[in-house]
């Protein structure tokens, strides 16, 4: 595993330093100013999270293409066939959720275990958090219809909380004290989560056969979705996170992150390690999963990604709105870690666990930074022309090392026939992806200028709560996405006034950098809007192997196999699409 680990650090070196090449070149010319300066200091913050994204696509690339079992290769787990098989409690943590979306895809489950023969092996926990009487009511009745309606009402069981203290963390550790006693397993799932009873098989048998597991954690991928957002962003999640989490797994063996949901958990050693500290100032941590998973590693004990798609799905946010309150809400729960990385006990790799959580965020100001600093550079050195050709290369092998799981997870399913078939064939496939790389691109800019806005606020003593999500599709009013989106419109017209000053192709330069901040408030509502949504759906425009094994006949597109997720009725038609 050292010599794995060094390849990444070899990998991550290298790429560093021929983007520092790249940006010389790009500098250097016309002698250095402060906002070049800038320039360097924010660009080489970048570097770390840059080349962790390269080495683990191409990792993950290199083992997609070249084995014969790339899971296997990087989930040495062989899962045997006891016939007697732990009994597993599936808690599902819920907060103000509509629970006509919760319970369907339980329902699926606990038919699919039965029907599998292991039905008497699971228990349903419904641990709510839900604050609001109404709600609460509301919540007791419909779980109450849920347990009148199953085979076997007693296996189904709901508890509320008075006081959410702990948030979820907390919540999950109220039930292991109190309620789990006499399972030995426990499968986490979240209000959108959904999985096929193969897949949590898979993790319950993995972690019988191996009793040094203490998780198994599922690859999850985006549910067939109905508005254009969600489309769009899952398409291009889903072809990164397979090279990211199988070259990710290569490297991190048996100390792999855990997620939160979709996995499965052994209840001893996690109840007694993962009870998580306090932070100095005596709030609770946001975030808990990856501090979990560290601890366990650091007592010992193992956690293992299974980098397969093959039932495991969540729901993503419906809207940029939606999107953006949830990735504030990370970000102000990964932040956090910064308090933890001295815990004892903790293993080299789990202290890199909660560093790299970190820099998924860190980058976002300085990605800005950037920007604000070159454009402030075209607009003051008018001796030297804009060198064109050097910053080409350098955007080019930018944001192909900082998109290169999605990039190789895109060539990956082009050069396999299986997998081109189930995205609908080459063409379909290109076109969602160019479809999918040009929407990221303008998101990414909106998001960074969020996520240094939010990181400012904690800066100066503002607290970020816990709050409840809204996951139902809805349209974005101007008005709100331009409350929401100012800030990036405004960064925005200053950005391209700076390059304008240096000339068209400065400018031209500067559009896929920024040009999201110029199309937020558009971006927010066209994206939402129901009509590109039915639209899209119409020509299953991005869309997933799931959503295409249901059409099999639309456009002479034959998918092959594919199991249908559990809440395939995702693709639910609002009242408008019904008329």
């Amino acid at each position: 595993m050292a010599i794995r680990r060094a390849s990444v650090l070899l990998i991550s070196l290298l790429t560093a330093s021929g983007l520092a090449t790249l940006l010389w070149q790009v500098l250097a010319p016309g002698g250095w100013t402060p906002a070049k300066l800038v320039m360097a200091v924010a660009f080489a913050g970048t570097a770390p999270w840059t080349g962790l994204c390269l080495a683990n696509g191409l990792i993950g690339f290199v083992i997609l293409m070249a084995s014969r079992d790339p899971i296997l290769t990087v989930f040495p787990v062989i899962a045997g066939h006891d016939a007697v098989l732990p009994r597993t409690a599936i808690a599902i943590a819920v907060r103000d959720e509509d629970m006509r979306r919760v319970l369907p895809p339980l329902r699926r489950l606990l038919r699919e275990l039965d029907f599998a023969g292991a039905g008497e092996a699971f228990a349903v926990f419904i641990l709510s958090d839900t604050n609001n009487p109404q709600t609460a009511a509301a919540e007791r009745q419909a779980v109450a219809a849920f347990r009148a309606e199953d085979r076997d009402p007693a296996r189904i069981r709901y508890r509320r909380r008075a006081v959410n203290t702990g948030f979820k963390a907390g919540n999950i550790m109220d039930f292991l004290d109190h309620h789990a006693e006499g399972f030995e397993l426990m499968l986490t799932l979240d209000a959108d989560s959904a999985m096929s009873a193969a897949a949590v098989l898979r993790l319950v048998r993995a972690l019988q056969a191996d009793p040094t597991l203490a998780i198994a954690q599922h690859l999850t991928v985006g549910l067939p979705a109905s508005s254009a957002f969600p489309r769009l962003f899952q398409f291009g999640m889903r072809a990164g996170m397979r090279t990211w989490a199988i070259g990710q797994a290569w490297w991190q063996g048996d100390e792999g992150p855990y997620w939160g949901h979709n996995a499965v958990v052994r209840i001893a050693p996690f109840r007694a390690h993962c009870r998580l500290p306090s932070l100095p100032d005596g709030r609770h941590v946001l975030s808990h999963d990856q501090v979990e998973a560290a601890v366990l590693r650091g007592a010992g004990w193992g956690v293992r990604v299974l980098p397969d798609e093959d039932g495991s799905w969540e729901a993503n946010p419906p809207t940029l709105p939606e999107f953006l309150r949830r990735e504030l809400r990370w970000l102000a729960g990964n932040l956090q870690y910064r308090h933890l990385l001295r815990l004892p006990g903790l293993r080299l790799m789990g202290r890199w666990q909660l560093v790299q959580a970190i820099l998924l965020f860190t980058g976002s100001p300085l990605y800005l930074l950037f920007l604000l600093a070159a454009a402030a550079a075209a607009a003051t050195d008018a001796t030297s022309p804009f060198p064109a050709a050097p910053a080409l290369a350098l955007t080019v092998a930018w944001l192909g090392a900082l998109y290169a799981p999605k990039l190789l997870g895109y060539a990956e399913v082009a050069l396999s026939p299986d997998q081109r078939q189930r995205y609908g064939g080459l063409a379909r496939l290109a076109c969602g992806a160019a479809a999918e790389i040009g929407f990221t691109l303008l998101l990414d800019a909106v998001s960074a200028v969020a996520k240094a806005g939010a990181m400012l606020r904690l800066a100066f003593g503002a607290h970020s709560g816990w709050t409840p999500q809204n996951r139902n599709d809805r349209g974005v009013p101007w008005g709100e996405a331009a409350r929401l989106l100012w800030p990036q419109t405004v960064l925005g017209v200053l950005v391209f006034a700076g390059f304008a000053a240096a000339g068209w192709t400065a400018t031209l330069w500067a559009l896929p950098l920024a040009g999201g901040l110029l199309a937020a408030i558009p971006l927010a509502v066209l994206t939402a809007d129901r009509r590109l949504g039915r639209w899209m759906r119409a020509k299953l425009v991005v869309a997933v192997p799931e959503e295409l094994a249901l059409r099999p006949q639309t456009g002479g597109v034959q998918p092959g196999p594919v199991p249908l997720p559990p809440h395939v009725m995702l693709l639910p038609l609002h009242p408008a699409e019904r008329r």
